[in-house]
């Protein structure tokens, strides 16, 4: 196991490695160069199992309020949930305002829906935030910006509007799986640094240090592995986000706007990265990780070992597993702790963690 410092720790199953320095190559995943089109089939073919599966028992300690439009302009892709512990809202006498969770489902950037999210929100909600649940456009239609304008679309809807729901609006946590993750972090560090943001076209009306936190579960925050050979998606994943499909860019020069690795500075908040050695973007998350302690930035992480077949790429979504489980577990620990702080004391606390942890 990581030691690190006293807000934050690491799980990690010891006993299968990690295998830090080796590459995630089709030999694990058994999936290499895999085309948008194929990724679009195999989600569309899953997502009815999924919505059924993931949702199955549902959480009952949970107020519902579904498909609330975060724009105004009807469409499916721009509707939000919010899910609230009950007596959280209960006029004079309710509680403190809760932290919020804003989350974005994954799918390649192609696919994916909020509704399988449901229960995975609902199991957050009970752990006492309230939990905003997001679509958002997708390609091959809409790019890279029009995600994070949707998703700064969501973050202004909160500030306006979550109050009523018994959320904090000086208290986000924002993550996402996969892409949505991606997009959360992207996010982030675009709220941290204005050349990312002029390049995005992201005019933010949340101030930044209402961003307590970022959650990745199997995310992507390192483009640059997808240069690597063997790796699972094909750099068509990579065009499609850009503007007119990155004709006439160098594809290495646009991955690094693409890439919230390259922009952890000043401000960025706390993360806490889950993933695992069956994980297709495990490498992206070690390297994510790593780059953060450089940094001082403090992380979180649950890393599971190859032994735990439970543990494939977004496995936290399906609430069956023990191990997503634990992740709900460390995941409200985290909110709560990041959500607790003055906007500034967990920068000044990174600057005393050490910058690498021991291997136990």
């Amino acid at each position: 196991m990581f030691q690190i410092s006293p807000l934050t720790s690491s799980a990690f199953d010891s006993t299968a490695g990690p295998a830090r320095d080796s590459h995630l190559t089709h030999r694990e995943t058994g999936l290499a160069r895999v085309p948008v089109w194929l990724w679009r089939a195999l989600m569309t073919r899953l997502a009815p199992g999924e919505l059924h599966k993931f949702n199955a028992d549902p959480i009952d300690a949970v107020d519902y309020h579904f498909d609330l439009d975060y724009v105004g302009d009807g469409i499916r892709d721009h509707r939000l949930d919010v899910l609230v512990p009950h007596d959280a809202v209960d006029g004079a006498s309710a509680p403190d305002p809760l932290p919020v969770y804003v989350y974005f489902h994954g799918g390649g950037w192609t696919s994916g829906d909020k509704a399988p999210l449901t229960k995975y929100a609902a199991s957050q909600a009970v752990e006492g935030m309230v939990v905003v649940n997001a679509n958002y456009r997708m390609a091959t239609r809409f790019g890279i910006k029009h995600m994070l304008h949707d998703a700064n679309d969501v973050l202004t809807w909160v500030k306006r509007n979550i109050l009523e729901y018994g959320g904090d609006p000086t208290r986000i946590v924002i993550g996402g799986d996969s892409a949505g993750g991606h997009i959360a972090a992207l996010l982030t560090a675009a709220a941290n640094d204005e050349a990312l943001a002029a390049h995005h076209d992201i005019d933010l009306q949340i101030e930044p240090g209402h961003l307590r936190g970022l959650v990745q579960h199997c995310s992507i925050a390192d483009f640059s592995v997808m240069f690597e050979r063997g790796f699972v998606l094909s750099l068509n994943f990579l065009r499609m986000l850009l503007p007119e499909r990155g004709r006439g860019q160098s594809l290495r020069d646009a991955a690094r706007f693409l890439s919230p690795i390259e922009w952890l500075g000043k401000g960025f908040p706390p993360v806490f990265v889950t993933t695992s050695e069956r994980d297709y973007f495990y490498r992206a998350n070690l390297n994510f990780i790593e780059a953060l302690r450089r940094r001082s930035v403090l992380v979180d992480t649950v890393i599971y070992g190859r032994h735990r077949t439970n543990t494939r790429h977004t496995w936290q979504q399906d609430a069956s597993h023990p191990e997503s489980q634990e992740v709900y577990r460390r995941l409200g620990t985290f909110v709560r702790k990041v959500a607790a702080l003055p906007t500034q004391a967990a920068h000044a606390l990174a600057r005393s963690a050490p910058a690498e942890p021991a291997l136990a």
